[in-house]
């Protein structure tokens, strides 16, 4: 706490906050997302809603709390999730670099240990993604792709809720290493 000019300031407890993953952890957990991504819905059809380089993108921009490290992971999981999928090279990158950006600057402001408040900013990063998608989709490759309101809200409520126990499962990881 510091005087100035009359005016009480408070030192913010989330500046001092700022998670550090150990690479391994950096490298293994996207990589097994975007796995989990292109393999498990071939075996197991009803987990094909998950997003999980998504939820994985939204965590690490979250926790790191940093913009530039939320641009790079969105960047780098988009673009490989890119590389693996059919989707023309790039899309995923863009979409998830914003998304990775957007979802640190919300870290920085708010106190994302909560689980409601991350619940809440998962589902609204998963429309966020979904919709920006479905605009690049029309805007850049001329593509007329349907925007199914009531299902990307259902979506995003699943993955908000599997978002939350990754998270927590993350956690766990953070801490244990």
């Amino acid at each position: 706490m510091t005087y100035s000019g009359g005016h009480i300031l408070l030192s913010s407890q989330r500046e001092g906050q700022i998670s550090r993953f150990p690479a391994w952890v950096m490298l293994v957990v996207p990589l097994a997302a975007i796995l989990f991504q292109v393999y498990v819905p071939l075996f197991f059809q009803f987990l094909s809603f998950l997003e999980m380089p998504l939820l994985v993108v939204v965590y690490f921009a979250l926790m790191r709390r940093s913009q530039v490290g939320g641009l790079v992971v969105g960047a780098l999981v988009g673009l490989a999730q890119d590389s693996l999928s059919k989707n023309p090279l790039g899309m995923l990158g863009i979409v998830n670099t914003l998304v990775g950006y957007f979802a640190a600057s919300v870290g920085l402001r708010l106190d994302v240990d909560h689980p409601l408040i991350r619940l809440l900013l998962t589902f609204f990063f998963f429309l966020f993604h979904q919709f920006f998608y479905w605009l690049m989709t029309r805007a850049l490759l001329g593509q007329q792709l349907a925007f199914e309101v009531q299902r990307t809200l259902v979506l995003g409520l699943l993955n908000a809720v599997v978002g939350v126990s990754l998270f927590h499962f993350l956690d766990k990881l953070r801490k244990a290493t």
